[in-house]
Order: structure tokens, then C-alpha cells, then sequence
């Protein structure tokens, strides 16, 4: 029995190891890892070129002369001869006060000074006689220096009569409101046919310098020196002012370009800044009065700059790195950062032309595979042209 038993189990043996055998024969391979992939980037190369420097600051704009205009005398307006809004000229009329009373004081006082001046003729004529008969004793010394008296009481009489003509015609020259500044016109506060006082205080209306204008900023206390040699620089340092502009004056519109022209006496001890002025040309009338923009003042020129964007420059343990391309891998390379701005950095360690990683960084190392993606060239844009 037990030997009819071993052909059967070395029959299922031997097809056990069959069955193992096609197992491992329809198996599939493991395949062979891949060798590592190229990692996409972008590139951009190195610019020279010459770079201003800026910093900004956030101001209001302020006219260089307004003036409320006010009556000098009391009366009534008769007339107003310009517009709301018009533009005006040093000493051009801008409206009349009834001049009638100050008229007939002033052809009182030369009637006045007419009568004056006859009686004046008399008495001088009297005093020559009196002098010539005072020789003889054909006169008294007495009667002779009474007459004197009288001559220099009439001289000092036609005086008096003269300077009341001079006040009547200041006083009439105050019926004739004439501006004061070159400018434009505001929101007219009376009409004609009020009673004007000397005490108002709101005026008539205002006229407001526009052309050329001031803008009035604050910058943290440690530019002073910077502002100082600027100031100081005869081809005056160039301020642009702009609308709608981040604190870098990096948007926004463009309003105007001026020159400084104005450092405060002293510090702002509450906020740590500085205030300054400068004066723009505004023939466009862009700047308007009491209007907030973002001010820009060019602090230095970097002659043939090396100038990357900020995504190119990498933050290391020791000091920044970038990642240059060399054929078809990389290579980190230190760099000195000698400006930071937010659309352009100027660093050395790099040539001109040389071409460094902008975007994927984060997964490369030194010696890695890239592959350069093909999109439109980046421009590194200058801020000498904002």
C-alpha cells in the first residue's frame, strides 16, 4: 500500500514545481529605475546698465501763494468782474465797492487845501511888506513875527489839507479789490449788492496760486543727510509726484516732475521724520491744492549696475546665492546685494550676460539637470523710466 502511495506524491510534486516554475517564468520584471529628470525653469540673464536710485515718501500738495480776499473799507459791492474758477493775474480788477462818499470826502479835502494855499499866497505876500518896512521901524518886530507865525501856521495847514487828499485816495484805491497773486479764482462766498465789512472773515473768495505749485512730504529722520547733500547739489535733485502710486511709486500716474528746493529747521520728535518741500512746474494744472501723492526723489545714479529681479537671488546660511546655468545643469554661485528695490535688485559676482534661475529654485542643487522653459525673454525694467 505505502508503495503505491510514493508515485502519486511525487506525481503532484513534480507538478507543484511546474506550476511554481510558470509562476515565476510569467512573472513580470521589476523594472530598472529611471534616471532623475530634467527640472523646468525659467531664466533670465544679467543686465548692465545705469540705475537711479529713489526713495519715497507720501505728501500734499500746497499752493506757493493763496490769498483770501478781503474788502479794506466798508460798503456796498457793486460789481464783481470775474468768474468762479477764472484765471486771473497779479493786479487785475476783480470786483468795485461804491466809491460815492469817499469821492466827495476826497474833493472836500482839495477844496480844503485850495483855500489853504490863497490864504497862504496872502500871508507870505504880507510878510515880504512887513519885512521891508520892519527896516525903517515903519513896523513893529512884534507885527512882523506874528506874521511869520502865521505863514508857517497856513504852510502847516495846506499840509494837513494834502496828506487828508493822500488818505482819500488810499481810501478810494480800497474800492477797487485787485488781486494780489497770479491765479484761479474759488467759490465766490458774496454776491453784488451786500453790505461789506472790513471784519468778515470769509472774504469774497480766494485766489490760489496753481503754476508752479508745491508738494510738502515727510521722510524718516535718517535721510537728512541725503536730503542735506541734495539739497545742496546745484542741478537740484528731481522729484516726481504721482496719484494712485504704492509707497514704493512703483504705479499709478505720473503728475509732474519738480526739484527740491526746501528742508524744515528741525525734526518731528513725535514721529521721527523730517519734512520737506519741493516746486513743480504745473502748467497742466495736474497738482491741484490740497491733493495726496506719493512722492519720489532720485538719491544717487549706480553707473553700469548689474540689475536681476528679486526672485532670482536666494538667501543662504552665509551670505545670497544665485543659481547659474552652465549648458544644461546649474551652478550656485555667492553674491553681493548692493541695492534691493521691489521690481529690481543690483548685486556683484556675476558677469554681464550671465544666465540665472528666476522661478523653480526650490527644487534644484548644485550640478542639477534643467531645462529652460521657453517663454518670452524677461525684461528687467529700469526705474529711471517710471
Amino acid at each position: 500500500m505505502r508503495i503505491q502511495q510514493k508515485p502519486v506524491l511525487l506525481v503532484a510534486l513534480l507538478i507543484f514545481l511546474a506550476a511554481l516554475g510558470l509562476w515565476y517564468a510569467g512573472k513580470p520584471a521589476k523594472a530598472k529605475l529611471a534616471a532623475p529628470g530634467a527640472i523646468p525653469v525659467r531664466v533670465v540673464s544679467v543686465a548692465e546698465k545705469d540705475v537711479p536710485r529713489y526713495v519715497s515718501g507720501i505728501g500734499s500738495v500746497l499752493s506757493l501763494h493763496s490769498v483770501v480776499v478781503r474788502p479794506q473799507i466798508d460798503g456796498i459791492l457793486t460789481k464783481i468782474l470775474v468768474k468762479e474758477g477764472q484765471l486771473v493775474s497779479k493786479g487785475d480788477l476783480l470786483a468795485t465797492i461804491d466809491d460815492r462818499s469817499i469821492r466827495a470826502s476826497l474833493d472836500q479835502a482839495r477844496a480844503q487845501l485850495g483855500e489853504s494855499q490863497a490864504q497862504l499866497q496872502v500871508a507870505q505876500v504880507n510878510l515880504k511888506r512887513y519885512k521891508l518896512l520892519s527896516v525903517d521901524d515903519g513896523v513893529s518886530k512884534q507885527t512882523y513875527d506874528q506874521q511869520q507865525a502865521l505863514v508857517n501856521q497856513l504852510k502847516a495847514t495846506a499840509q494837513g489839507n494834502q496828506a487828508s487828499i493822500d488818505s482819500a485816495q488810499v481810501q478810494l484805491s480800497y474800492t477797487q479789490i485787485r488781486s494780489p497773486v497770479s491765479g484761479r479764482v474759488g467759490i465766490r462766498t458774496v454776491d453784488e449788492g451786500n453790505f461789506l465789512r472790513m471784519t468778515d472773515a470769509q472774504g469774497l473768495f480766494t485766489v490760489t496760486q496753481i503754476d508752479p505749485i508745491a508738494v510738502e512730504f515727510s521722510l524718516p529722520q535718517q535721510m537728512l543727510p541725503t536730503l542735506q547733500g541734495l539739497i545742496n547739489d546745484p542741478q537740484h535733485a528731481r522729484v516726481k509726484a504721482y496719484i494712485g502710486a504704492d509707497t514704493d511709486g512703483e504705479t499709478g500716474n505720473l503728475l509732474g516732475e519738480g526739484h527740491l528746493t526746501l528742508i524744515d529747521n528741525q525734526i518731528n520728535t513725535n514721529t521721527g521724520t523730517i519734512r520737506a518741500k519741493a516746486e513743480f512746474d504745473n502748467a497742466g494744472q495736474k497738482l491741484w491744492p490740497g491733493l495726496l501723492v506719493t512722492v519720489k526723489i532720485q538719491t544717487a545714479l549706480d553707473k553700469d549696475a548689474l540689475v536681476v529681479p528679486p526672485t532670482v537671488v536666494q538667501r543662504g546660511l552665509d551670505q545670497p546665492f544665485v543659481y547659474r546655468v552652465k549648458g544644461d545643469k546649474v551652478e550656485t554661485v555667492p553674491v553681493q546685494m548692493i541695492f534691493q528695490g521691489s521690481s529690481q535688485n543690483i548685486i556683484k559676482g556675476v558677469e554681464p550676460g550671465d544666465v540665472l534661475v528666476s522661478d523653480g529654485q526650490s527644487r534644484l542643487k548644485p550640478g542639477a539637470t534643467v531645462q529652460v522653459l521657453t517663454d518670452p525673454a524677461q525684461v528687467v525694467q529700469s526705474e529711471a523710466a517710471q
